[in-house]
């Protein structure tokens, strides 16, 4: 392996322009030696913009280019598990995007192909990586608000696409495998889950109420979390107002986070209530990819690897009843 790892990128939608194309060319330890599209036409014009060697219009050409050393994979949910596999199989280490596939049994299928073939696999779960998240987490480690009991996040984002659009494919559950609580809801739960521990129990209620489609519109979930927290998540599709917050209240303090994506964090205790600003890398998915390097470099498993997107993919399951190992409330 050279100085710099030689990237492939499956996939060249939204996340890939904004986030993904650019930190692979921006980082001095990785190369973008080529892509994939689903529409070949515009695969050229992509990786003449990112700097990439070759494009092609199939991901199976891209696995079989000796210069790819790793692959981040940036499809529809349902594409995965297949790709992931052949890419193990080939040889590539993985970085995928999240939610990591359609169940828990692709995820165990995923893990253990990486594992058979020597290659790492990540999960892109970026707010891993928030600064804000670390330290809210070095508070809690540290009692700072005692024991926590309460935790709540919103997620709403106004998202109706119309037929035939690019990002269309999230509300047919064969592609996406769920609503708003699979797209970004899963995001929650990584940082539930890294905050506050394992899950042992879930409900859930699914609901459509104005807008008409095949996947939920808004969904509640409730975590109940081994340590002994009880959280919530909402998300929806149909609120006006955006919301991005979490709140964990605990015996002796709470922490506020009126914005995830921003960094601003409050801290409440009985010493008194002070503001501290930890914003998260200009490009968030930069340090997922950096982190991912180094997994390879150190020959260790990355910060959130496969088992990570497998107990989330897990909760996933008991929410959309497609499990039945613990008891759910889900319609």
């Amino acid at each position: 392996m050279g100085e710099s790892i030689g990237w492939g990128l499956i996939g060249c939608g939204d996340i890939s322009r904004k986030r993904v194309a650019p930190a692979l060319r921006d980082l001095d330890s990785c190369r973008l030696i080529a892509v994939n599209r689903g529409r070949p036409e515009l695969a050229e014009g992509f990786a003449r913009e990112f700097g990439a060697l070759r494009w092609y219009g199939n991901w199976r050409e891209l696995l079989a280019d000796a210069e790819v050393e790793a692959v981040y994979i940036a499809t529809p949910v349902d594409l995965h598990a297949e790709q992931t596999i052949a890419a193990a199989e080939a040889g590539r280490h993985v970085l995928c995007e999240k939610p990591m596939a359609m169940n828990t049994a692709e995820c165990d299928r995923m893990i253990a192909a990486c594992r058979a073939n020597g290659v790492r696999l990540g999960i892109a779960y970026y707010r891993h990586f928030y600064p804000v998240l670390q330290r809210m987490k070095e508070l809690i480690g540290a009692g700072q608000i005692g024991q926590p009991v309460v935790a709540q996040i919103n997620a709403f984002e106004m998202f109706n696409p119309p037929p035939g659009g690019d990002r269309y494919w999230l509300l047919e559950p064969g592609r996406s495998g769920g609503g708003p609580m699979m797209d970004f809801g899963c995001h929650r739960i990584e940082v539930l889950q890294n905050l506050l521990g394992p899950v042992e129990s879930v409900t859930c209620q699914h609901a459509t109420v104005a807008l008409k489609r095949q996947v939920e519109e808004t969904s509640v979930a409730t975590l109940r979390h081994r340590a002994g927290a009880v959280a919530t998540i909402t998300v929806t599709h149909a609120a006006w107002e955006s919301q991005d917050t979490l709140h964990v209240y605990g015996t002796q303090g709470s922490l506020h986070v009126p914005v995830l994506n921003r960094g601003e964090l409050v801290i409440n205790s009985a010493a008194g209530m002070r503001t501290e600003q930890h914003p998260p890398h200009p490009n968030i998915h930069q340090p997922s990819l950096e982190d991912f390097v180094a997994a390879i470099r150190e020959e260790r498993a990355p910060s959130v690897d496969g088992q990570v997107g497998r107990e989330v993919a897990r909760l996933e399951d008991l929410i959309y009843g497609r499990s039945d190992d613990a008891i759910t409330g889900c319609p």
